[in-house]
């Protein structure tokens, strides 16, 4: 199955896991379609501008070429090709080495293949040995968790919780919440979500046993949950017995002309601080009964999109006062630490006054690079080549750091944030933290680990000996 949509977004996830491969009209290699998927290991192709997706009529057509559904098609997601028809494809022994292990690689393996193979092993084991930087890797679910710590991952550096409010009936759930007209309503619906937040967190740090695992609290803006056309709208008002046009009204009153950068990350912990205290609760619940269960638990809880000091305040303030809660309550010690997400120019150049209230940083570049740049990573894919080609840009900035502008940000701010806490921890968990020469970058300025998609760890443990070796 190959899922075809103009552009995914986070309730499009059932149909991601479903399917073999993803293929979108819009979109880059930083879209939403490409990070899950990058994620997920699954083979993805965006911003295919020359197609025309019409999803009602479920086709695709480019010239007087017609591809409906149920038709066969191939795609490429390292040159983007799309092909008509199926093309045939061969397994990758360096990835069954990689995702299963050396004796897994080498049982059916000639001699050639099984001397390439060797080669590998040698190479990542001698880079594990010289390298500085720790490697993390961004997985939401246990899977993906138990997926990247086969892979080499040093612990999680980015569990984005949102994509777990789409499975099954959380949305129910969630969609509650969004409705109630008070604190009390949002609170009864959050009461529904937290046991199965609580059961997602249990199985990531029973995956990451010993490991660290950053934990952001929710992101997106609230109208991502609420359904987009009329037949979902009815579908909706129906499950949850409420007025189509109440339902209607909800939605067009959450609708912002640019919720990138609207009502979303920590403004959501400050005007609906419910939210995030039920995650808080569900995160250190989670961790506590891991902890009597044997499971050596290293949580770290990440706010995101803090511009100003202050945000992070009252909601550091918040997360610390239920922790202490919860580890009393259960008669477990634990460490934990409170962090942020930097991922706007305005917390870089305030970094010191940050890490006051912040015991990590973690350079969220995909923003960042939106923010410096003012670009949108979703829709940038439709001049952003001519630019490269032009030599406008060197590279797509959202494809390797920009470090004459981006960069300076981060060196920026992991400086002045240790200037206020000289052991301030400091990673990347952008789509560059997998890409070699911003890994390069990132081990100059100091970081103290990269993370990135599960299936990119291997490429990161590289990148980062290299750095090292670089430096020797």
């Amino acid at each position: 199955v190959v899922l075809v949509r103009r552009e995914t977004n986070p309730d499009d996830l059932g149909g991601m896991i479903a399917a073999n491969g993803i293929l979108t009209q819009r979109g880059g290699k930083t879209s939403h379609a490409a990070v899950v998927a990058r994620g997920m290991g699954k083979t993805c192709v965006c911003g295919a501008e020359q197609l025309d997706i019409d999803v009602v009529a479920k086709r695709l057509t480019l010239g007087s070429t017609t591809i409906s559904e149920g038709d066969e098609i191939s795609i490429d997601g390292t040159t983007g090709e799309v092909f008509a028809g199926a093309m045939p494809v061969v397994p990758s022994p360096v990835a069954t080495y990689i995702e299963n292990g050396l004796e897994s690689a080498l049982a059916d393996a000639d001699a050639e293949t099984a001397d390439l193979v060797k080669a590998v092993d040698r190479v990542l084991s001698h880079a594990d040995a010289v390298r500085r930087l720790a490697v993390r890797a961004n997985a939401d679910t246990h899977e993906d968790a138990a997926r990247a710590r086969s892979l080499g991952a040093q612990g999680i550096g980015l569990c984005r919780t949102e994509h777990m409010f789409f499975e099954g009936e959380r949305i129910i759930a969630v969609r509650e919440m969004i409705l109630a007209d008070d604190e009390a309503g949002r609170r009864k619906a959050l009461d529904k979500i937290k046991p199965m937040q609580k059961g997602d967190f249990k199985g990531i740090f029973e995956a990451m046993d010993g490991l660290p695992v950053t934990i952001r609290l929710l992101d997106p803006p609230l109208h991502e949950f609420l359904p987009h056309t009329e037949e979902e709208l009815k579908e909706v008002a129906e499950s949850l017995r409420v007025p189509l046009d109440e339902l209607r009204s909800k939605r067009d009153a959450l609708h912002e002309a640019n919720p990138m950068l609207g009502h979303r990350g920590c403004r959501l912990g400050v005007t609906y601080p419910e939210i995030y205290e039920m995650q808080v609760r569900a995160i250190m619940e989670a961790a506590c009964e891991c902890a009597r269960a044997g499971v050596k638990v290293k949580p770290e809880i990440m706010i995101p999109l803090v511009g100003h000091v202050r945000e992070l305040a009252i909601l550091r303030e918040m997360t610390v006062q239920v922790a202490e809660e919860i580890l009393q309550q259960a008669g477990v010690e634990m460490k934990y630490l409170v962090g942020t997400m930097i991922e706007l120019p305005r917390a870089a150049l305030t970094a010191d006054e940050i890490a006051q209230q912040a015991e990590f940083f973690s350079f969220g570049t995909n923003d960042l690079t939106q923010t410096t740049f003012g670009l949108s990573r979703d829709d940038a894919g439709k001049f952003l080549p001519i630019y490269v080609a032009k030599k406008v840009l060197p590279k797509d900035p959202f494809m390797a750091l920009d470090t004459s502008g981006v960069g300076q940000l981060v060196r920026m701010g992991v400086e002045k944030g240790r200037t206020t806490r000289a052991d301030l921890k400091c990673g990347i968990c952008g789509e560059h933290g997998g890409e070699p020469s911003s890994i390069a970058f990132c081990h100059q300025v100091g970081l103290n680990y990269v993370s990135c998609s599960p299936y990119r760890v291997p490429i990161a443990r590289l990148a980062a000996a290299h750095a090292a070796l670089n430096d020797a």
